[in-house]
């Protein structure tokens, strides 16, 4: 049995292949233009829906497929740069948005522009689970073509996921693989497959590399999202040991928010020679700006990046519309502002929203990526001596070094920098390396849990008016809890009602790893936060009426997948009942 390794990325996805050779990168077979079918590194993560007279679909027919109506890859993520109202992109922020139906077909996003709503009328919407579903079944369909005797769905699988995911995330992700054909996965966490990465590459040398007492910041920037994560390195029993000690908050702040802002520095320009943009045009002003931005930020950049997106209408009227991105105004906007000098007590701004919004992506209201790292190390009282890079934007090696300078300043001493793999490519190898380990071929990162879960408690007192019951937060599994892990909590005197639908409110701490299991605090202590609600029907049963009030005891369980699953168990023995993240959501 092989073992797979995939990125599931908010960009590109990739897959790698471990055996009883070190891991190593898959092509993937795509569509990369009208009918032209080529091998590529990674699958771009972008999904076109185009009508029939937009892309026929004989052009769009893969080597395993007849025509097909959708396209995966580079030729979507090209095409959709002329089709803006019919590409999906960023699925895997939205499979985290907690403010939507996250199995809703709510992709391409139409937000407030109805000036879209022709635009987009007839054409094909899916959800963030089935887009995410729709890469995986690619990344699937390709592999099984390559290698016949060697199907997907009878190797070991590894997955990653944002260390950041909350359990709805983590779970929908699992479904998405599921509906993709791979009935079996387990997740890891993708800046420990980084550093995965970062291990398999060095081999035995990153003894040398690293000391007891260490602490290396995991420092990932992709596509859509910014992951920080803190891993010690220890000693026991005269060997070098790691654990994942700390993992910051799932921020929505990445590439997408560099495409913007280059963006609005090429429609300024537009507009200022007197055109207008419309939804349509301003959404392939975005895509066009992503392959200046890579340009840009390459190690040898050009002076400047032409841009241009088609006007509307006919050539005479509608014409090309011109703009011009200079390597200054890049670094200025990319590298100061994104990246910005600011010192160690630095925190990210939070600024006041309006009281009506779009029912998008819950973007990080400060773009600065230094002063959410700056926060997160503060949050946790240490500062790294090492730093390893990950994500597609971290390979410019301006914004490395920007990094870089600020953690040696912070810390007052020198920071290294660890070398790893490809970072396009790192997590995937990583996760397949994990799979080795898996089977004692390296040494393992400890880490569980990212966070400690809590469940919501109410106090039984007497009514006040004007005053809600106080709730207080159960701790149902502990920061750190191994995946196969089940803990029994104390047999505290609590009762489930049954035979009618109930909320149940859960909460989540990445700071308070002194919690055990059974702890109860106050739901407004600080270092919670509080999770999607979970509404369930625990139906009645034997003898029980709607209403009961049934004494029961907790158990939590960790699976192998990485999910959380809380049993309610009654204690005369007569009923068992899962409160789990279910996977329709809330409206």
């Amino acid at each position: 049995m092989k073992i797979l390794g995939i990125d599931l990325g908010t960009t590109n996805s990739a897959v790698a292949v471990a055996d009883d050779a070190p891991a190593r990168s898959v092509p993937i077979m795509q569509v990369v233009g009208p009918g032209e079918l080529a091998e590529r590194p990674s699958l771009p993560s972008f999904l076109l829906l185009p009508s029939e007279l937009e892309v026929p679909p004989v052009q769009l027919q893969l080597p395993w497929s007849g025509p097909l109506r959708y396209a995966v890859g580079t030729f979507a993520r090209e095409r959709g740069a002329e089709l803006p109202h019919r590409l999906v992109s960023s699925a895997k922020s939205w499979l985290c948005n907690p403010s939507i139906d996250r199995t809703a077909q709510v992709l391409p996003f139409r937000g407030a522009q109805r000036e879209l709503d022709q635009e987009m009328e007839g054409g094909e919407r899916v959800s963030p689970v089935n887009a995410s579903a729709r890469y995986l079944a690619h990344l699937r369909a390709a592999w099984d073509d390559a290698n016949p005797d060697d199907p997907a769905d009878e190797q070991e699988v590894l997955l990653t996921v944002p260390a950041s995911f909350d359990p709805v995330a983590r779970e929908l992700t699992v479904v998405a693989a599921r509906e993709a054909g791979f009935d079996k996965v387990t997740l890891l966490e993708e800046p420990q497959a980084a550093f995965y990465a970062y291990l398999a590459a060095r081999g035995d040398a990153w003894r040398k590399d690293l000391a007891p007492g260490d602490i290396v910041l995991v420092c990932d920037v992709g596509g859509g999202t910014t992951d920080f994560s803190l891993i010690e390195v220890a000693q026991e029993e005269g060997t070098l040991s790691l654990e994942r000690i700390a993992v910051g908050d799932h921020i929505l702040l990445g590439g997408d928010n560099m495409d913007l802002a280059l963006a609005a520095i090429a429609g300024q320009q537009i507009t200022d020679a007197g055109k207008t943009l419309d939804a349509m045009q301003q959404r392939a002003l975005v895509h066009a700006c992503r392959r200046a931005k890579e340009q840009l930020l390459d190690d040898n950049p050009p002076t400047s990046v032409p841009i241009s997106i088609l006007g509307r209408g006919s050539k005479l009227i509608g014409g090309t519309m011109k703009a011009e991105v200079t390597r200054e105004q890049a670094e200025a906007m990319l590298i100061d502002g994104f990246f910005p000098t600011v010192p160690a007590d630095a925190k990210a701004v939070r600024r006041r929203t309006v009281g009506l919004r779009e029912m998008g992506l819950p973007y990080a209201h400060d773009p600065a990526v230094t002063r959410h790292l700056a926060e997160f190390l503060g949050r946790f009282g240490r500062m790294p001596t090492a730093v390893l890079f990950n994500g597609g934007v971290m390979k410019a090696a301006k914004l490395q070094q920007r990094i870089t300078e600020l953690l040696r300043a912070w810390a007052g001493r020198d920071v290294k920098v660890l070398g790893g793999a490809d970072l396009d490519l790192a997590v995937a190898l990583g996760a397949a390396h994990y799979g080795q380990v898996r089977r004692g071929k390296g040494v393992r990162i400890r880490g569980g849990t990212a966070r400690s879960f809590y469940i919501g408690i109410e106090s039984a007192m007497p009514a006040i008016p004007g005053f809600a019951p106080p709730v207080k937060a159960l701790c149902v599994a502990p920061q750190g809890l191994e995946e196969g892990s089940t803990v029994e909590l104390p047999d505290d005197e609590l009762g489930l009602i049954v035979g009618e639908t109930s909320n149940f409110r859960f909460f989540a701490a990445a700071t308070r790893k002194e919690d055990g299991a059974g702890t109860l605090i106050d739901a407004t202590a600080p270092g919670l936060t509080e999770l999607d609600p979970v509404e369930k029907m625990v139906a009645a049963d034997g003898e029980r009426k709607t209403g009961d009030l049934v004494p029961v005891r907790l158990e939590a369980h960790v699976t192998e997948v990485g999910t959380l699953e809380l049993w309610c168990v009654a204690r005369d023995g007569r009923g068992r009942w899962k409160l789990e993240y279910s996977v329709r959501e809330r409206e």
